[in-house]
Formats: C-alpha cells, structure tokens, sequence
C-alpha cells in the first residue's frame, strides 16, 4: 500500500483538478494524498493513511515538496473506507463511477469522488482507486460569472439538493459537524433560486423527467424571468441540473432607455442635418460642377487640368485630389515605357529565386525522407527473424508490427539464450524519428541484458529504465514507453514490467487477463523504478500460451468512431486458439482490418501470439 504514494503524488501533480487521489482495499487498509482546497495556493498537501487491516485512527500527515510526509497533523478516529461513498458506489456497480455528493465533516465542504474497482485475475474485488474533487472549483468558478445585473446560476441534483450557486456566501448545508445535511434549492431562502425550482417541480412533477434542454419563464413578484436549466450526465453516474435564471428587468430596462435616447437623438440630427444642407447645398454644387467639367477634360485626353482652391475645406481636398492626380497621369504617361521594363526585370528575378527555392525544398525534402526510411528499415531488420523463432523448439510464435507513419514507436523481440526466451514488447509515446530511434534502443539495451544474461526481472527492468532514461535525457526529449517483459523456461513463465494486459489463454481457449499495472512503471520517465517493479508467475501446459498486443490494436476506431476494443480480441483469439500461432495471428490481424475498413490507421500496430507445444518434459 505505500509503495503506491510515489505514483498518486506524481497524478496529484500532472493533473491540477484532482483534491486527492487515494487507494483502498477489501482488508480495510486505506492511503490518500492530495489538498482539501487546492484553489488555496496557501494550504499544504497532506498524506492520510490508515494501514491497520480491519479500520483504525485515519492520520493526516503533513507533506513537504516532493510529497514526503513530516509530521503528524491530526487523526480521525474509527475509520473504514469500506463504508464511504467513493467505495461502495463501485463495489455495487462493479465499474468506474461517481459517488455520491456528499459532506466533508472534517471541513463542512462538499466533495465528489470518481473511483474505479481492481480485481486479481480471478475476478475477485482486491480494493478501489479513487480521485477527489472539492466542489468548491465549481462554486467558485459560478461565482466569477456575471449574469446580468440580478441573475443567478446554480447546480442541482435532481432531488433538489444543492451542488454550487454563482450566490457569494450561499450556505449547501445546514447544521454542524455529524449533524449537517444537504441543502435543498426549494427550501433555501434565496427567493429566486427557491422560486425557480418550484416553478421546475410544477412544470414537469419530479426534476428527474428534465431530459433535455428547456427555456422557459415565469412570474416572481409580477416581473418575468427568464430559466434555462439543463440536464449534466455521463455514463459513469453523474446526474446533475444546471439552472441559469435571468430577470428581465436586468436588460429590458437599459434597452428601452437606449431605445429612447435614440430616438430622441435621431429627430434632433435629422433637423439639425437638413437645415446645414440647404445652407452648405447652394456653396459646394458650384464647385462640384466645375470639378465635373474638368473630370469630362481629362478623360477626353486633356490632362492639363488645374482646379481652383475654395473656402469649403471637403471641396478644397477633392480639388487638391483631383489636382495630383491629374499630374500624377501626366507622369505615368509619360514614364510608362520605363516602369514596364524596370517590373518585367524585376518579375524575372524574383522567379529565379523561387525556382531555386524550390529546388532546395525538394532536395530537403528527399534528404528526410531518406533519413526517415533509414530508419524504418533499421526498425524492420532487428525485428525477430522466421528462422529464429522455429529454432524455438518449446513455443510456437509469431509477430506482427505495422508503424501507422513511417517510422513507428512499437517494439517487440524474441531471444533465445541458454534455454531461456525473452520476449519482450513495448510502446514509445508518439510517432516519428525520435520515437524509432527511442525504439532501436530499446532493442539494443534488451539483447545486451539478455546476453549478460540478467534473469532477475528487478534488476533486468530497473538497468534498462536508467540506461535509456539517460539517453532520453542526453536528447533532450520527453519521450517515454511502457514495456513488458516475457521469461519462459520449462513450462514457466515470468510476466513483469507496466503494459497493456498480458493474455494467458488456456488449450480450450479460456483467456485470463492479467492487469500490468502494479508490475512496473513507465521506461524512461523516471530514473529509478526499482522500488515499483515486481512480476507474476504462470504456469504453461502444452496448448496453453500467451498474447502480447499495443494499445494500436485495442484502440483503432472504425469509420463510425467505435473502439475495436480488448473483448472482440479476447473473441477472435478464442475462437482461433485451436489453429497455429500464425493462423491465429493472421486471423486477429484480420478482423482488426476488417473492423478498421477504409478509416486512417493512427497508432502503430502489434500483435505476438506464443503458444507451449507437446510436451516440453521431453524437449
């Protein structure tokens, strides 16, 4: 259980909208980190754990900057996590879910737990992992909104208990310590909060039947207010009602005035407008016409054309126009011949230069690509050969590895030393050069381990994670890839490392999934991971083997966006497992090309399929 606070603490800092993020399980063991508000920059992160297996005292920690705890801060006596909503939600539901809104009694804050289940491989309940968010985020953000000059908006579960409300210092529950309870909109005293939820309950009896969006208005104290309200859900739980409710005094007041104003100001502008015209008329169509006559001159040829100057400043400018541009046509005329030649040099050079820098961009061009198919190739030859998996006498095996771009950040390896086989496969964040060359050294570090040989998979994992963490690092980069690895000898195989689920599938086609999660950690992203690395122990009779898979294969979306997904794999396989590895390779290959159709491939794609032959007592 404490081994997992390294991991919750580096969640509390990639994501800022987790409270805390805690871990329990079915002994009644119970450890989270995380802040009560974490919107206050002032308050320090706590560890809460309570490690005695059947409940105890709950002790709060205080947490230093790498998220070390330092001193005991207080206790909460008699507390089992079995009993509180983020746990039970899950164990009734049997999948990811919200809890309950419910009360912090230690703080008298509202809070929301999203938990998910974890089962050993038999399907058993082993404990719950669990994420909080303080809803006072929400509040405070309702209460940043500005909603006319009245309006309020405010979230509410569909009994009426109250979630957030954009209202500065507006109470969610009532009472103190054990004795408080939730607050209801139609029973607070806020009148158009209260108002706008009985109007809701009238209209459609019970708050449950909002299905969808609805903007209606009502009466409170004989003026009318505008409500919106929609419904908040998701597949995990979540129900809540979003209400915006508006008075329309709030903007009804400030249009009639402007409308007025308007108005007013028009008729003023109109009289003041037609008595200048006819005083400004009379002054300005002399002028007009004689700038006319000297417009009808120089379109007949005449370019010499000068108009006088006048006392009306907007006749004074159009004459200076009129004046320079009748010189400037003069000049052009004039030096035209000369313009045309000076541009058509000009046009010639500029040509020139682009045909040179396109001839560039093209040999740029060729010189990547070039770069990136050295790479794509090298990915393709260090991949295991046909002949070196039939020298496997044990196992019958067979890969697939397909990049989605031209360079690919998928890995998979078979190695035979000594009577032991490593495989190994793993998935480089992203695509791209870094990706491939992140991939071939990986390949690289393997086959040297492999060779020492190093069987301990601690120490084997744990030397590959510094290695290329350094060279990540070396590079600059942010790259990182889950792996894992494989041992087989005599029937036994050893599974480590923090990967997609590893398949065990028995001679009948039974498939058990085995979680990789808590077998390791990342490659390269951290420099030591000795300490979160162990490994699980499967015992092969002749029939029986195992599928290794990437997330390409799980994850590849169809043409209507529907996920391929783990249980159709788990189907294929299934049905296939009577059938050598090859042909349950081709066979699952395509299905997922089938299921793809003519939808682009976004993730690289990887498939090896081991399966025991005979009997290795005689081997």
């Amino acid at each position: 259980m404490e081994r997992s606070r390294p991991y919750l603490w580096n969640q509390l800092l990639r994501f800022s909208s987790i409270g805390h993020a805690g871990i329990a399980n079915e002994k009644g063991e119970y450890l989270r980190m995380g802040w009560v508000n974490r919107l206050d920059v002032s308050e320090q992160p706590q560890l809460a754990q309570q490690l005695t297996p059947g409940g105890g005292d709950l002790i709060y920690y205080n947490l230093d900057a790498d998220g070390n705890p330092t001193k005991i801060e207080r206790s909460q006596p008699n507390y089992d996590a079995r009993i509180r909503p983020f746990y039970t939600v899950v164990v009734e539901k049997k999948q990811a879910a919200w809890s309950d809104v419910y009360i912090n009694l230690a703080y008298g804050t509202l809070q929301i737990n999203a938990s998910q289940p974890y089962y050993d491989a038999e399907g058993k309940l082993i404990g719950v992992l669990t994420c909080r968010m303080g809803l006072d985020q929400i509040r405070g953000f309702l209460q940043t909104l500005s909603i006319g000059k009245s309006g309020q908006a405010f979230i509410i579960e569909p009994d009426g208990k109250l979630i957030a409300s954009s209202v500065k210092n507006q109470a969610l529950s009532l009472g103190k310590g054990q004795d408080q309870k939730r607050l209801k909109a139609q029973d607070d005293s806020n009148p158009l909060m209260r108002k706008s939820v009985v109007y809701l309950l009238d209209r459609f009896q019970r708050l449950e039947n909002i299905k969808q969006t609805a903007q209606l208005n009502f009466q409170l104290n004989g003026q009318r207010q505008f409500l919106q309200v929609s419904p908040l859900t998701d597949k995990y739980g979540l129900n809540w009602l979003i209400v915006v409710v508006v008075p329309e005094a709030d903007f009804m007041t400030q249009i009639y005035a402007n409308t007025r104003n308007t108005i007013l100001l028009c008729i003023a502008a109109l009289i003041a407008s037609v008595g200048v015209g006819f005083v400004t008329a009379s002054k300005i169509s002399r002028r007009i016409l004689e700038i006319a006559k000297a417009s009808e001159n120089l379109a007949g040829g005449a370019l010499k054309q000068n108009i006088d100057s006048s006392r009306v400043f907007e006749v004074q400018v159009l004459a200076n126009s009129f004046n320079s541009m009748a010189r400037q046509l003069e000049e052009s005329f004039e030096t035209l011949e000369d313009k045309v030649t000076e541009r058509t040099s000009e046009l010639g050079t500029a040509n020139q230069q682009i045909a040179a820098l396109n001839q560039r961009l093209q040999a740029e061009n060729l010189r990547m690509s070039s770069e990136l198919d050295t790479i794509r190739q090298m990915q393709q030859l260090i991949l295991p050969k046909p002949a070196e998996l039939a020298a496997i006498t044990d196992l019958d095996i067979a890969g697939f590895m397909e990049p989605a771009d031209e360079v690919g950040g998928d890995y998979y390896d078979v190695l035979y030393t000594d009577g032991v086989v490593t495989i190994a496969i793993g998935d480089v964040t992203g695509h791209g050069l870094e990706s491939g060359i992140l991939m071939v050294m990986t390949q690289t570090a393997v086959r040297t381990l492999q060779e020492m040989p190093e069987s301990d998979p601690v120490r084997f994992l744990d030397t590959l994670n510094r290695t290329l963490y350094k060279n990540i690092q070396r590079m600059n980069s942010d790259k990182n890839l889950t792996l894992a690895l494989l041992n087989y000898a005599d029937g036994i195989i050893s599974i480590s490392g923090q990967h997609e689920e590893t398949l065990v599938v028995r001679k009948d086609g039974q498939i058990e999934r085995i979680n990789m999660m808590d077998l390791g950690f990342p490659i390269g992203l951290d420099e030591e991971i000795a300490d979160l690395i162990s490994h699980f122990l499967v015992e092969l009779e002749p029939g029986d083997g195992v599928v290794l898979y990437t997330d390409g294969i799980t994850e590849a979306r169809n043409i209507n966006r529907q996920f391929y997904g783990l249980e159709r794999l788990c189907k294929v396989i299934s049905i296939n497992w009577h059938n050598s590895a090859e042909e349950i390779k081709q066979a699952a290959i395509n299905d997922l090309r089938q299921f793809i159709g003519q939808q682009k491939v976004f993730d690289d794609i990887t498939l090896v399929v081991l399966k025991q032959q005979g009997d290795i007592s005689q081997n």
